[in-house]
């Protein structure tokens, strides 16, 4: 039996959105774009920053518009964000806090235009009580090391 695996996804620029796709047709996984209200982020990324900080600092996350599948379906679910100051996108912690009951593995890629800074630690975190098996190592090919994560 095929192992189903799931690719959720947050994409502000459609950087991550991209890596998603081409993700999903490489490992024939389902994909979940998670999508907030139009409004809720700016255009311009350093607004968006700004408020994302803000949505942290007060943890006031974004409500997600997205409808999700039966999780319980996947072994695996691969969660794509871009890096925002260091962080996670925030409808990321929106997503992690509606799948804590998730039996499989849950590993975690980025996107970024410098420094990941604290992602690893601040998804780990958002995670709980989700054990994250996985985080994108930069240097690593993407496809590698998805598929690694999928056969461990």
């Amino acid at each position: 039996m095929t192992k189903k695996i799931l690719i959720a996804y947050y994409s502000w620029s459609n950087t991550t959105k991209q890596v998603a796709k081409n993700l999903v047709q490489a490992l024939n996984a389902d994909l979940l774009e998670l999508k907030v209200k139009d409004d809720v982020f700016s255009p311009d990324m350093y607004e968006t920053s700004a408020i994302a900080k803000a949505q942290i600092k007060t943890k006031n996350f974004p409500a997600l518009l997205t409808k999700l599948p039966e999780i319980s379906q996947y072994e695996t679910i691969l969660v794509g964000s871009p890096v925002w100051s260091g962080a996670p996108a925030t409808p990321i912690y929106s997503f992690l806090k509606q799948i804590t009951n998730f039996k499989g593995k849950l590993a975690t890629f980025y996107t970024d235009v410098g420094s990941a800074g604290d992602y690893s630690k601040i998804f780990k975190t958002w995670a709980a009580p989700l054990t994250v098996e996985a985080v994108y190592p930069k240097e690593k090919n993407i496809l590698t090391w998805a598929k690694e994560v999928i056969q461990k």
